[in-house]
């Protein structure tokens, strides 16, 4: 589709052949981000528009349709405001058609309660200003409700949640905080920063392919593949230097202390002030596959958590979470990744698990910081639901009355922060109103899509098998 006389450069938009997830052709609109020319012929690099920054990749000629071609607009460029919104920040003003996306909404109100249609239901007093929310196990039929305890105003996110929104929660900071926080405020992107700047990186038996830029030395960034010592993540310009390497390094296991066993899996705790070097090597590599997270060459304020899968050769790394030794928003999570060999194998969800779980020892409750990458969000609207029905199906009646619990109650069970339960029973449909008060209903549809979840769900943390002690980090000076 190459049309003699027009040159294409960066800023233009135009669509562009892709593979879909079935593999079928497509022709998304894309914008030209970078041009270079190698063996001979151009190169593009594109970004497709309304789709993921993992999806960017170096394109031919023969894939573009200059037949649509559109050319950026010699303007000032636009902001977005904080940088947040919008496919590509500050991207320059074009004459294109705005194309609106069908967006569904939740409808919340009144719906016929029958005992053939729902499992059970459960009545919450949803109290926008009372922190304790009773809620009652019936079966079809609604009953007086007990008033609320008195207690702090505060106000609830009444809110259903986007599905494709990639933060749960408002409040999303206009800038990173300097210490602590690992949030991206977005407005410091620029043409290389929004570019992926490695080829690919060898660790251990696996060749990973990163999604986002990461800020490795410039000399390696020419290389085709980066080599990576996958214990102590050292990186490393060849093959024969990773060889040369291996017979020094002594490491077979993430530096720090391993506070969990069980099978083959195992969690190690790295102090990120006392392992500078690991920390760092992880921040790198994380950030190859991480977009809404910055990067701070200064580890000292967190905590790592490695998770690996042991054999005969070592302790391989499956994933990480990062936290903050001390967090005034009482986040539980900074960063969390799974490598990307080891997705869609319940990984994730451990990693959430057992984020919570160290939670539950130190007697907090927490919350991962925001914003979420698209799959964290997936992730954790998955865990949420699944733990906070699973806590509601296991209710039993007690001395013959129906069995009650409190959002407060719910919390402290699973260190879910209160704010995550409420929006997670919204996200599920849940909340209805009926008869001049509000219910949640589990139809049998939900009970039995759980249950066919958590058949599926064979990895999960065993409390035993952990041996954690929290330290308290405000009497430590810096850590």
């Amino acid at each position: 589709m190459k049309q003699v006389g027009v040159e294409i450069v960066e800023g233009c938009r135009l669509p562009v052949l892709r593979k879909n997830q079935e593999h079928e052709d497509e022709w998304p609109l894309a914008e030209i981000l970078s041009v270079k020319e190698a063996s001979g012929r151009k190169l593009y690099y594109v970004h497709y528009i309304d789709f993921n920054k993992r999806l960017d990749e170096w394109v031919t000629t023969d894939r573009l349709d200059m037949k649509k071609l559109q050319f950026p607009k010699k303007e000032a460029k636009t902001p977005t405001k904080n940088g947040l919104s919008g496919s590509r920040p500050s991207s320059p003003e074009r004459e294109v058609v705005s194309v609106c996306n069908n967006t569904t909404h939740s409808n919340l109100g009144v719906y016929v309660i029958s005992g053939e249609q729902l499992h059970f239901v459960l009545v919450l007093c949803f109290c926008f200003f009372k922190p304790f929310l009773p809620l009652f196990l019936q079966n079809g039929t609604a009953r007086r409700l007990i008033p609320a305890q008195p207690g702090r105003k505060r106000k609830a996110n009444c809110g259903v949640p986007d599905e494709d929104s990639q933060d749960s929660s408002d409040g999303i900071p206009t800038a990173p905080r300097m210490t602590g926080s690992l949030v991206s405020d977005r407005s410091h992107d620029d043409i290389v920063t929004r570019m992926k700047n490695i080829e690919c990186i060898e660790l251990g038996r696996h060749r990973l392919k990163p999604w986002y830029f990461s800020p490795y030395p410039q000399e390696l960034t020419t290389l085709p593949i980066l080599y990576l010592c996958e214990f102590c993540l050292k990186y490393l310009k060849s093959l024969k230097c990773l060889q040369r390497h291996l017979t020094k390094c002594n490491l077979r296991h993430p530096p720090g202390n391993e506070i969990y066993r069980k099978g083959t899996i195992s969690f190690f705790e790295i102090d990120g002030r006392k392992n500078k070097n690991y920390s760092q090597n992880l921040c790198l590599l994380a950030k190859c596959f991480l977009d809404h997270k910055t990067l701070y060459y200064d580890t000292d304020p967190f905590l790592f958590y490695v998770m690996t899968e042991y054999d005969s050769k070592g302790f391989h790394i499956v994933g990480y979470f990062s936290k903050e030794k001390e967090s005034t928003e009482d986040y539980n999570v900074a960063c969390i990744l799974t490598l990307p060999p080891y997705q869609r194998r319940g990984y994730g969800k451990l990693l959430i698990e057992f984020s919570y779980e160290l939670s539950k020892v130190e007697g907090k409750t927490g919350t991962p910081e925001k914003p979420l990458s698209d799959l964290g969000l997936l992730s954790y609207r998955s865990y949420w639901s699944q733990t906070i029905l699973e806590i509601l199906m296991d209710l039993k009646p007690e001395n013959g009355e129906r069995p009650q619990i409190t959002i407060n109650e719910i919390s402290e069970i699973t260190s879910v922060k209160k704010e995550d339960v409420i929006s997670t029973l919204q996200y599920l449909n849940l909340i209805n109103y009926y008869k001049g008060q509000y219910i949640l209903t589990l139809s049998e549809d939900i009970v039995d899509g759980h249950e066919k979840a958590m058949q599926k769900r064979h990895l999960r943390i065993d409390p035993k098998c952990l041996h954690f002690t929290p330290k308290d980090w405000s009497k430590r000076g810096k850590w």
